[in-house]
C-alpha cells in the first residue's frame, strides 16, 4: 500500500452493538424496579422507585462515559492504561483496610449513601494493561521468561489483592478473563496449561497448610463463620435440599422462582419469590425473578439477545485491524460473558453460588458504570473497522491471532 495515501476518516460505531447495549441497560432498569419495588414499599424507605432511581442515575452517568469513550480513539488507551492501572492498584491496596464491609467482603469505598467497588475498575484496568503489554511483546509471548511470566505476574498481583478483601467471585472472573486475553494474544498452550496446574497445586497447598494451622490454633469465631459460609455454598450446590432452612435456602428459593415461571411466566411484576424469599432479588438473584415473571419463553428470548450481543461484540473486535484493539475487545466481551455465566450458573445450580452481578441487569452502580464505559471502548473499536474506505488489501495485511480471520 502507499503509506502516503491519506487514511480514511473514522467510521460510525456499530449500530447493532450500541442498540443492544441500550436495550440491556433499559431492561435492567425495568427488572430492578420490578424486583425491588415491593421490598422498598414495605421498608422504612417506603419508595417503590428507590433502587430504580439510583440505578437510573448510574445508567445516565454510565451513558455519559460510554459516549465519551466511544468518541475517543481506542489507541489512546495504550498511553492511558498505566495511570488507570496505578490508581486501581492503590485502591485495591487501601480497600481491605479502610473500605466498608458489605456481603461479607470489605470491597467498598463508601461515599455517603453510595458505594464504589475498586474491583470493578480493576477488571477493565487489567484488560487494558494486558492488551498493551501483549501487543508490545508480540511474538515474544511464546517465550516463557520474556513473554509469559511477566504477564502472569501482573495477573497474580491483581488477583491476590482482590482475594485480600476477600472476593472469590470477582477473582475468578478476572483470572478467567485474563486467561482468554493471554490465549488470544498468542501464548503457548503448554504454558497456559502449566499455569493452571501450578495454580491448582498451589491453591491446594495453601488451603491445606491453612487448615493445618487453624486446627492447632485457638478457634477464631469470625474465621469459623467464613469457613462455614464457603463450605456451605459447595454443599448447597451438591444438594441444596440437605439443609433447606440453612445453606440450601437461597438456592432452593431461586430454583422455585424459575420453576414457578413455567412456560409463559407469572407476568411482569407478579413474582412471589421476590417478596422476602429470595435474598437480594434485585442484585445477585435477578435472573431468578426474570425466570419467574417471563417464564421459559421470555427467559430464552433474553438469553438469545444476550448471546447475540456478546457475539456481535466479539465479531467487531476481530474485525479491528489493530491487535491492541482486538485484544481489548475480546477481553471486554469475554469479561461480560464469563460474569454472566457465573451469575446465571449460580442461580440455576449449574455451578456453585459466588455472589456476582449479572452485567447490565443487576442493581449495582460500580458494575453498571464500568460495563457501560467498557462498551464505549468496544464501540470505539467498532468505528475503526467501519471506515468507509477500508480496502481488502488492508484487511488482509492485518496480523492474525490463532489463525482466526479478522473478517
Amino acid at each position: 500500500m502507499n503509506e502516503n495515501k491519506p487514511q480514511p476518516k473514522r467510521g460510525t460505531p456499530d449500530f447493532q452493538l450500541l442498540i443492544l447495549t441500550l436495550l440491556l441497560v433499559g431492561f435492567g432498569l425495568v427488572m430492578v424496579f420490578s424486583s425491588s419495588s415491593s421490598l422498598t414499599i414495605a421498608s422504612k424507605v417506603n419508595d417503590a422507585l428507590y433502587f430504580a432511581k439510583r440505578q437510573f442515575m448510574w445508567a445516565v452517568i454510565g451513558g455519559f462515559f460510554m459516549f465519551i469513550a466511544m468518541n475517543i480513539h481506542y489507541s489512546k488507551y495504550k498511553k492511558l492504561f498505566m495511570p488507570i492501572f496505578i490508581v486501581t492498584i492503590i485502591m485495591l491496596i487501601l480497600v481491605p483496610y479502610i473500605g466498608e464491609v458489605r456481603n461479607g467482603a470489605r470491597s467498598w469505598f463508601g461515599i455517603g449513601s453510595l458505594g464504589v467497588q475498586p474491583t470493578e475498575l480493576a477488571k477493565i484496568a487489567t484488560i487494558l494493561y494486558l492488551a498493551a503489554l501483549i501487543t508490545k511483546k508480540g511474538e515474544r509471548m511464546r517465550d516463557l521468561k520474556k513473554g509469559f511470566m511477566p504477564v502472569m505476574l501482573i495477573v497474580g498481583v491483581v488477583a491476590g489483592l482482590i482475594m485480600m478483601q476477600p472476593d472469590l467471585g470477582s477473582c475468578l472472573i478476572l483470572v478467567a478473563t485474563c486467561g482468554l486475553i493471554i490465549y488470544a494474544g498468542g501464548a503457548s498452550m503448554k504454558h497456559i496449561l502449566g499455569s493452571i496446574t501450578l495454580l491448582i497445586v498451589g491453591a491446594s497447598l495453601v488451603l491445606g497448610m491453612n487448615a493445618a494451622i487453624k486446627s492447632i490454633s485457638p478457634a477464631d469465631p469470625s474465621v469459623s463463620v467464613e469457613k462455614n459460609y464457603k463450605v456451605g455454598r459447595i454443599e448447597a450446590f451438591l444438594d441444596p435440599f440437605e439443609d433447606p432452612e440453612g445453606t440450601g435456602y437461597h438456592l432452593i428459593q431461586s430454583l422455585t422462582a424459575i420453576g414457578q415461571g413455567g412456560l409463559t411466566g407469572a407476568g411482569f411484576g407478579q413474582s412471589v419469590q421476590k417478596l422476602h424469599y429470595l435474598p437480594n432479588p434485585y442484585n445477585d438473584f435477578i435472573f431468578a425473578v426474570i425466570g419467574e415473571e417471563f417464564g421459559f419463553i421470555g427467559t430464552t428470548i433474553f438469553l438469545l439477545l444476550y448471546l447475540y450481543f456478546i457475539w456481535r461484540g466479539i465479531l467487531v473486535s476481530l474485525r479491528c485491524p489493530d491487535p491492541f484493539g482486538t485484544l481489548v475487545g475480546i477481553g471486554i466481551m469475554g469479561l461480560i460473558a464469563i460474569q454472566a455465566f457465573i451469575n446465571i450458573g449460580g442461580v440455576t445450580q449449574t455451578i456453585p453460588l459466588t455472589g456476582v452481578t449479572l452485567p447490565f441487569i443487576s442493581y449495582g452502580g460500580s458494575s453498571l458504570l464500568v460495563m457501560m464505559f467498557s462498551m464505549g471502548i468496544v464501540l470505539s473499536i467498532s468505528r475503526e473497522s467501519n471506515k468507509p474506505a477500508v480496502t481488502q488489501e488492508y484487511i488482509k495485511s492485518k496480523k492474525d491471532y490463532r489463525g482466526i480471520s479478522s473478517v
